[in-house]
């Protein structure tokens, strides 16, 4: 009955609904290439000319989408060219683990987008058919992107664990340092060095971050030197990092940020994962507020519909112990004996609930109840539910929440470094044949 925590998807739809199809086809569409070209060889797979080109065009608009002046189209096509090849080597290591998304749930998270852009189904088809995009090519992009943050996620969590100690020291150090108190937007540029990289190579990346620094310091724009250098994932979008606490950032980059003010630009700076450059954009305190909210004491019954009991049946048996509990048969001892929930041992006990911790059809049940009251039966995606309410408080979560916002901060800075470090051995690990110079050439 309780919800279930799903890996967030960072979806760039946005840009598909609002980027006009035709600015963006006036820029960088190769008028004599052939589109079946093999522009590069990605273990067994191949990335096309056509395929290369229709990923231009994405970062194009979304570019344009962002202000950002666009860079020279070989050096453009160079960062999408790498971004493709890792794509297909997540989606290759995806199929041979067996990670797939279902066609119900790619239905739901599409159902999802069109309701986030205030759109039906029907509406957000024709927007997409208006714009130029096919709908089973959005459709198969949408699929891609749950299958590789699902894979990320599946690194993260074999490899990622937050103690309360480290809770703790986090908290510990935004209160006793000013700097642990503010949250900054950045921009940034990485120069990936993967492991075990020859020092004559690692001496090329850092001459490649000099040379990004140098434009920087020329006065170019940070976000063309990102869409130009950069090999990060949001090189394309001007590489904004969106707020979030320096100390989410790790004690070298704080130290290194914390004097800037906004507009200030980094030197290089050195990581086990490459050269970086940052720019502060902007520096704000952070905020604690209070967090009062009204908590539920709670206990059930549940009978479960499966292959084993019918719709029916199970309705049938849940109104038998309603009788029971309405002669007064204790709660507790009923839920012990025909309780299908985990809770069963502890009598149905569900402990304090917050707003959100159940399904939507048992939260509305249980606030409609007194303490004391017993609910009628309650239909909910687990089966049959008989809710008793105990008692009900007003309760301060302001500690719970800090402490669940640092843990987030923790898990997302360690997790940052997993993924890297996961993306350069996959990377490693895959042949890739370039044949774009070729494709120049023609």
């Amino acid at each position: 009955m309780h919800k279930s925590n799903y890996f967030c998807i960072p979806l760039l739809l946005i840009v598909l609904l609002s980027a006009p199809i035709a600015a963006q086809e006036s820029m960088f569409v190769p008028a004599t290439k052939p589109i079946d070209h093999i522009v590069a060889v990605v273990n067994e797979d191949v990335i096309t000319r056509q395929e290369l080109d229709d990923a231009v065009k994405t970062a194009v608009g979304r570019l344009q989408q962002q202000g950002v002046q666009l860079p020279d189209q070989r050096s453009l096509e160079n960062q999408v060219l790498e971004s493709v090849v890792m794509k297909h080597i997540q989606l290759q290591h995806a199929k041979e683990v067996g990670l797939a998304v279902g066609e119900s749930e790619l239905d739901e998270t599409i159902q999802r987008i069109a309701a986030d852009n205030k759109l039906s189904l029907p509406e957000f088809h024709a927007v997409l058919e208006k714009d130029g995009i096919s709908y089973n090519k959005f459709r198969d992009e949408i699929r891609e992107e749950m299958i590789m943050a699902r894979l990320k996620e599946r690194e993260v969590k074999h490899q990622v664990n937050v103690t309360e100690g480290e809770v703790d020291n986090y908290l510990q150090t935004q209160k006793s340092t000013s700097e642990g108190q503010d949250e900054y937007r950045l921009a940034h540029i990485l120069i990936l060095v993967p492991e075990n990289t020859a020092p004559s190579q690692v001496q090329q990346r850092a001459e490649r971050a000099k040379l990004a620094s140098d434009k920087l310091q020329q006065g170019v724009d940070f976000s063309q030197v990102a869409a130009e250098f950069s090999d990060a994932a949001d090189a394309k979008t001007g590489g904004i990092i969106e707020w979030r606490p320096v100390t989410q950032m790790g004690p070298t980059f704080a130290e290194l940020l914390e004097p800037l003010q906004p507009g200030d630009v980094t030197p290089v700076v050195q990581s086990p994962s490459g050269f970086h450059i940052f720019k502060l954009l902007g520096r704000r305190a952070q905020e604690t507020p209070t967090v009062i909210i009204d908590q539920t004491h709670a206990r059930h019954v549940l009978i479960k519909i499966n292959e084993l009991t019918s719709e029916s049946d199970g309705k049938q048996k849940i109104l038998q112990i309603k009788e029971r509990l309405d002669k007064g048969e204790n709660f507790e001892e009923v839920a012990k004996l025909y309780s299908e929930d985990t809770s069963a041992s502890s009598g149905g006990d569900l402990g304090w609930l917050s707003p959100g911790d159940t399904v939507p059809d048992f939260e509305r049940a249980m606030n409609a109840l007194l303490p004391g009251q017993v609910s009628d039966p309650v239909r909910s995606q687990f089966g049959w539910h008989l809710i008793q309410v105990l008692e009900r408080r007003s309760q301060d979560i302001s500690l719970d929440r800090r402490r669940q916002t640092a843990r987030q901060a923790i898990r997302s800075r360690k997790a940052d470094v997993v993924v890297q470090e996961w993306l350069r051995q996959l990377r490693d690990q895959a042949y890739v044949e370039y044949r774009l110079d070729d494709d120049h050439e023609h």
